[in-house]
């Protein structure tokens, strides 16, 4: 191991002087020390943009400052100094570029021209926008069918530019709309729409200043939201119990020291996060809440008092199957499905008993799951029996991650639309939308396999590297007749591309959109509905970038010509415009311009927050789950007796924001210089006859794929505090381990979180097994 790559045990808070420093690192290294300040000190505020970074929501849009140390990285990542021209594509062929890392990719900056790929010299070179849409119109046109062409979208898409793409996309003839969402927290929609008659959650920050516990399964908001641990101190200080589910010991779930906090950044304190931690094993969520329903049942029976009763009668259905589905399961089914002993699950239950006012915030690690649906379902269950939804402290929370990604999804950008939006459609714009589903992220790949796929436009995001099975998803790209990506910087989908190629750079959140109406301002919908306005500050890092709202505006055009009657250069021209449009379409964006102008802007209805549910039974609804069984890694064990099956779950690093690579640190977990490592227990590395230091390949079992072989190769084992029989490793590295047929049940989201693999001897070139000392 070079000195640069080590394993050290880190025993800080998170937060703290080392996340100030790490910020320092970030803008001193993309060479923008003083305007890098300027720039993080206008973020989220009034006048200022958005962080281009995760969803959670801002606590005061007048404070001068809110700081979080991976929201610093996307504003650094985005406002580097540094440059991709036209003359960097000169020097390197789209073969070299193939071979580098994604780390690499993203360091060469910022794209500043729009590129072609020519196939000839294998090398993108410079194309006009003109040309480059003529080149996406031609091709569209010239399918024998709207439905061979797929529109995916990035969460940090704006909201205007959400709402173009799919009008265009819609007037087009498709409803193929892959987006992030089918990748994240599709789950969550499908359970909650179900159940509560809305796919977004109930809470708003208000509500965490009363919740009396605030339950957390599967999340790490120490590195995937920051900003919220800042909640969670506050909370805790206040008494607030504060129960963590998680397979790992995480830094943010355990301490935190506030940057902003001067005394205690003076005196080197912090706070403590977590009341209780429960290390479950991967995928045990689902029989965890189980168990703390079955527990309130029985203590109910017992002295009653705890089931909100009048609240079930009133306002649910569906009650007595839960109630007798849960008699049913064992106590000792649930111990060896969630990996806790009846006593832990019963202590979690107790909290839950004897909090008054209850939020439960998820993350990915319980949306891709194949049983996803049912533990989300599980949860809002949990909240239903004491009526901890629709009051003040209480409710669901699904924290999502991309900053709009909620947006785009309210914005149509759906491959199964609504009816509502698409007669609304059909009445504002006099077009007959297509009504036909179509394609999710993974349906996407299968449709591009099967040559049904013929063109791949992609609004931001970086589909290569964020989508499963990566061997097929490239081979699936590669087939296109065209692949075309708006983005800011170079990343692995630009090197995995179709028969021809457009890279069409676009302006980044911090950047000043200057239209023929002035500057202008997007809106985004961050996780708990709240709508606002982002305006950028920073100068354009080309003179050849167009705006999202723009690009997608000028495709329409050039695609739809007359076909068309919606004034595409017109609305771009002022995005106040676009806004009107958008009030058009949906009411609840009634007075859209006027309530956005407002520092902080306003929060979009939720009926589930006003006890009104727009269910077919006008009812919340309990959803009874036998614990599903068996399982894949059931499966993957009983299928090989005599060897160690684990469960994998893929994860970030902590200079990580989705697939996008600030570096090559994870300092909460003290990975240093490298990606290439998998997490164990120390006694599963005893078990097996390893050491920590030495190389491994890991090899995924799955019973669907006829002998299809899955394996990523030399991966370093750390020892780490982690639920025995678990691994865990970093995205996209460990991508091609999760099959395309490994998706939730109900939703489609890759299984990314609970893959069965085999651990074995590294296998060196030459083909002879190594070994690598710690």
């Amino acid at each position: 191991m070079s000195s640069e790559q080590k394993i050290t045990l880190y025993r800080g808070p998170a937060g703290g002087w080392g996340a100030l420093s790490s910020v320092k690192d970030a803008l001193l290294h993309h060479g923008i020390p003083v305007k890098g300040a300027r720039t993080l000190l206008s973020a989220n505020q009034p006048e200022g943009f958005d962080c281009p970074g995760c969803a959670w929501p801002d606590r005061n849009p007048h404070s001068t400052f809110e700081f979080c140390e991976n929201g610093a990285k996307a504003v650094a990542a985005e406002a580097t100094a540094r440059r991709a021209t036209p003359e960097f594509f000169a020097r390197h062929t789209v073969t070299e570029l193939a071979a580098q890392s994604d780390f690499w990719l993203e360091e060469q900056g910022r794209l500043t021209h729009p590129l072609r790929y020519d196939a000839a010299s294998d090398r993108y070179v410079p194309i006009g926008w003109d040309e480059a849409f003529a080149l996406i119109a031609r091709h569209l046109n010239a399918l024998a069918d709207p439905d061979q062409a797929i529109f995916y979208t990035s969460g940090r898409t704006s909201n205007e530019a959400a709402f173009l793409y799919q009008l265009f996309v819609r007037q087009f003839g498709t409803n193929n709309f892959p987006d992030c969402s089918n990748m994240c927290h599709e789950p969550s929609g499908v359970a909650m729409r179900a159940q509560l008659g809305t796919g977004k959650g109930t809470v708003t920050l208000a509500d965490f200043e009363q919740a009396d516990a605030i339950f957390i399964f599967g999340q790490n908001p120490g590195t995937n939201h920051p900003r919220m641990l800042g909640e969670l101190r506050a909370a805790h200080r206040r008494g607030a119990r504060i129960v963590s589910f998680n397979p790992l010991r995480e830094r943010g779930l355990e301490r935190f020291a506030d940057p902003q906090d001067k005394r205690q950044m003076a005196t080197l304190g912090s706070s403590p996060i977590s009341t209780h931690y429960f290390q479950l094993r991967v995928g045990g969520d689902l029989a965890a809440v189980t168990a703390m329903a079955k527990h309130v049942l029985e203590v109910h029976r017992e002295r009653g008092g705890v089931l909100d009763e009048a609240f079930i009668a009133e306002h649910t259905t569906g009650f007595e199957a839960l109630a007798a589905q849960l008699a049913a399961t064992p106590w000792r089914v649930l111990e060896e499905e969630s990996g806790l002993s009846e006593g832990q699950l019963r202590a979690a239950g107790e909290v839950y008993c004897k909090a008054e006012r209850v939020i439960a915030c998820w993350g990915m690690g319980i949306t891709q799951h194949k049983h996803a649906v049912a533990t989300i379902e599980a949860i809002v269950n949990l909240l239903l029996l004491r009526g901890n939804i629709g009051r003040p402290g209480a409710g669901p929370c699904p924290v999502r991650g991309h900053s709009n990604v909620q947006g785009d999804r309210t914005m149509g950008i759906w491959e199964s639309p609504p009816p509502a939006l698409l007669d609304r459609l059909e009445a504002v714009y006099g077009f007959a939308p297509p009504r036909a589903p179509g394609v999710d992220t993974v349906g996407a790949i299968h449709h591009m396999l099967a040559g049904r796929g013929r063109v791949f436009i992609g609004m931001g995001g970086n589909f290569a590297a964020a989508t499963p099975d990566t061997p097929l998803a490239w081979k699936a790209l590669r087939q296109c007749a065209l692949t075309v990506h708006v983005a800011t910087k170079l990343n692995r989908s630009h090197v995995v591309h179709g028969r021809e190629a457009l890279l069409l750079p676009c302006l980044g959140r911090t950047e000043v959109d200057l239209q023929a109406g002035g500057p202008q301002g997007v809106t985004v919908e961050d996780s708990m509905s709240m709508v606002h306005i982002s305006q950028g500050i920073n100068p354009p890092a080309s003179p050849h970038l167009l705006s999202e709202p723009a690009i997608v505006a000028r495709m329409a055009a050039a695609t739809l010509g007359a076909r068309s009657r919606v004034p595409w250069g017109w609305l771009v021209e002022d995005y106040a415009r676009i806004r009107d449009e958008i009030e058009k379409v949906f009411p609840d964006f009634h007075d859209f311009n006027q309530r956005v102008a407002v520092p902080g802007g306003f929060r979009l209805r939720n009926t589930a927050s006003e006890r009104v549910w727009a269910t077919p039974s006008g009812r919340a609804q309990f959803a009874a789950h036998a614990l599903p069984l068996p399982t894949p890694a059931h499966r993957a064990r009983a299928q090989n007796p005599a060897r160690q099956v684990f469960t994998l779950l893929s994860m970030r690093s902590h200079d990580q924001y989705n697939t996008t690579i600030y570096g090559l640190n994870d300092r909460y977990r003290g990975v240093h210089g490298q990606r290439q490592v998998v997490f164990i227990h120390a006694e599963d590395l005893r078990a097996l006859g390893l050491r920590a230091g030495e190389l491994v390949d890991i090899h995924a079992l799955w019973d669907e794929d006829g002998g299809h072989e899955r394996c990523v190769r030399g991966f370093r084992l750390v020892a780490y505090d982690i639920a025995r029989g678990n691994l865990a490793a970093y995205y996209p590295e460990t991508n091609p381990l999760v099959p395309l047929s490994a998706v939730a049940d109900g939703a489609g989201t890759p299984t990314c979180k609970s893959i069965p693999v085999l651990l074995l001897p590294h296998r060196a070139a030459g083909g002879a097994a190594s070994r690598v000392g710690a």
